[in-house]
């Protein structure tokens, strides 16, 4: 059976070419707000963290009508890290609308995000984006397009896509650049005879998997799927199938989408997006099925975690001073919470029940967790983030690989290239964009932890670089980190000019006066490349005799202040990020610097011993 009053779509897109903002769009001109309604840009990126970064870390589901069809539409991230959102969501869609900015062309993550769609077989539709851009060149992004298919290997059929020209923030839609229109009807017209109804067998038992799992804290577990076969009503009993293991449950309520609200409803039939309540037990890539008749389907495959960071409960002098959950209990019940949502995520305890290791697929995907735990009230401390290596069946060690996009001015294409090139970086292609140079490189995804903020530097901000996941490949050797080495406080106390003062001297600060610091703190860069222990707490001794000079101002130099990302890049490994909800902090792993100069003094010894 054909259900034509259906369609499922995912928006897929390089980070920033503007899925998020065409969804608004559609949504809008489907006329779901009301008119004296006030929508915020953006509806659809629904957590703070969305909104202050501008990016999309969870996938989100709504849905439109037009003319009298259902489109549910999956709003997907952009960023690398979050592909196993992406992934999850491909198989809930029949067919995918390809955003691309019309002077970027194809990114890296467009590629990746393509290559996961045309593994599905889906029914792409390639959209151009930003087309009211001055710069736009959507005529030769077109044949960019056409060219990934074709690398990628698609057949004749997902070859015939159709191209859509849009601006998302304009609102308007056109199936060619010399078109008017001053609205996005092309682009429903385009979905609906391109992307195919649901062929489904509605009177067969029910089969649907758990592609996402959401929380609130009412209702508990929020399962949403897309029935592939069957019927579901509201409190019917179910078959769960988790790998061997099946249990029948029984469902609360029944839910789907209409635009950006959940409506309960009574029965659903195969081919629509579902949301359901009452399953406690469930997991993503679990089977709901009938009871009489359980059959599973294909559980989720996704690609497996890349980094890993050690999460450690706080210890530092300042433990419990400013968060609520400070416990290794507090800990490890929330990172067990976050695997059961967060699928492209792994948790491993220690032997050391206050350690734990998480895996994921990228520091921005480790990082949003950590800031999000933050803002829960947590505290913690964690190490610098580490690339999972592996051996292939000959024994040979292999490591993640990035594929590395670059946008660069001419005048700072050396020094990138030079610093690359440190890194074990291999160019793979180089061509000239309208005064800019795109620069394509493969690269070890270890010589990219700490690049981004050298990078900006090297460039003065004018650079852009992406990078997407390109699997493994054999080990390069080693790679140099950091080349200076840390200012550490010498004891615990309140800081001052004058400490500051003396110390500033010594290398880079990054404190200010009146700010409490413990002993083992980093709080600076050495100029040299060995740690020293400084002390900025420090107060001028007051004395009767005066000289000339003494007493004039000390002048400060403006300290540096690391974001979360930029502290986990720069830490070396004998250094941990102290994360608190008021403040980030680095620090030492040994606090105490006699113990930290007597393992120094041992493994001087132990390298002398070994030439």
């Amino acid at each position: 059976m054909i259900r034509n009053d259906i369609r499922n779509i995912a928006i897929i897109a390089h980070v920033d070419h503007g899925k998020t903002t065409l969804v608004d769009a559609m949504l809008k001109q489907s006329h779901i707000f009301r008119e004296n309604e006030k929508v915020a840009e953006r509806v659809m990126d629904s957590n703070d963290l969305e909104r202050e970064r501008g990016i999309t870390i969870l996938s989100k589901n709504t849905s439109v009508m037009h003319k009298g069809t259902k489109i549910n539409i999956l709003d997907t991230p952009g960023h690398a890290d979050f592909g196993g959102e992406v992934e999850r969501v491909l198989t809930m869609v029949d067919g995918v609308l390809l955003l691309v900015d019309a002077y970027e062309g194809p990114m890296p993550q467009t590629k990746y995000v393509l290559r996961k769609a045309l593994e599905k077989h889906l029914k792409p539709i390639v959209v151009i984006n930003k087309i009211d851009r001055p710069d736009q060149r959507a005529t030769e992004v077109v044949d960019e397009v056409l060219d990934l298919f074709i690398e990628l290997e698609a057949d004749d059929e997902q070859l015939e896509f159709p191209v859509v020209y849009t601006s998302a923030r304009s609102g308007f839609a056109k199936l060619s650049m010399d078109d008017d229109s001053d609205n996005l009807e092309p682009l429903f017209q385009v979905i609906l005879d391109t992307i195919p109804a649901p062929d489904v067998e509605a009177d067969q038992p029910l089969q649907m998997l758990a592609n996402t799992l959401d929380y609130d804290s009412y209702v508990g577990r929020i399962v949403v799927g897309r029935i592939v076969r069957g019927t579901i009503k509201n409190g019917q009993q179910i078959a769960l199938m988790h790998e061997e293991k099946v249990s029948v449950e029984r469902i609360g309520r029944l839910y789907t989408y209409q635009g950006l609200k959940r409506v309960e409803t009574a029965e659903v039939q195969a081919g629509d997006i579902v949301a359901l309540i009452g399953l406690s037990n469930v997991e993503i890539g679990d089977t709901i099925a009938d009871p009489e008749q359980p059959e599973a389907l294909a559980g989720i495959k996704i690609d497996e975690p890349t980094l890993s960071m050690e999460f450690l409960v706080n210890d530092s002098p300042f433990a419990g001073k400013e968060g609520e959950y400070v416990t290794s209990r507090h800990l490890r019940d929330r990172l067990m919470k976050e695997i059961q949502t967060n699928v492209a995520m792994r948790v491993e305890e220690t032997d050391n029940t206050d350690t734990f290791i998480v895996k994921g697929r990228g520091e921005l995907h480790l990082s949003i967790l950590i800031e999000t735990m933050r803002r829960e009230g947590f505290e913690l401390q964690v190490g610098k983030p580490k690339v999972i290596l592996r051996k292939d069946k000959d024994g040979h060690t292999m490591e993640p690989m990035e594929a590395l996009t670059i946008d660069v001015p001419q005048d700072f294409m050396g020094v990138v290239m030079e610093n690359l090139g440190t890194r074990k970086a291999e160019l793979v292609n180089m061509h000239e964009m309208a005064g800019y140079m795109r620069l394509e490189f493969k690269v070890p995804a270890r010589g990219l932890i700490g690049f981004r903020n050298q990078f900006l530097t090297d460039t003065k901000g004018n650079g852009v670089m992406n990078h997407v996941y390109a699997g493994y490949d054999y080990y390069k050797g080693p790679i140099p980190g950091r080349t200076r080495g840390s200012l550490v406080a010498f004891e615990n106390g309140e800081t001052c000019a004058y400490g500051i003062g003396n110390c500033q001297e010594r290398g880079t600060m990054y404190i200010t006066p009146g700010q409490n610091v413990y002993q083992g703190e980093v709080i600076g860069e050495n100029s040299r490349e060995d740690d020293m222990d400084v002390n900025p707490c420090k107060k001028k001794h007051v004395s009767n005799m005066r000289a000339s000079g003494s007493d004039d101002a000390i002048r400060l130099i403006p300290p540096i202040f690391f974001s979360l990302e930029q502290a986990l890049e720069h830490i070396k490994d004998d250094e941990l990020v102290e994360v608190t909800p008021k403040n980030i902090r680095m620090r030492k792993r040994i606090l105490d610097r006699v113990e930290r100069s007597r393992i120094r003094g041992r493994a001087k010894n132990a390298a002398v011993a070994d030439k």
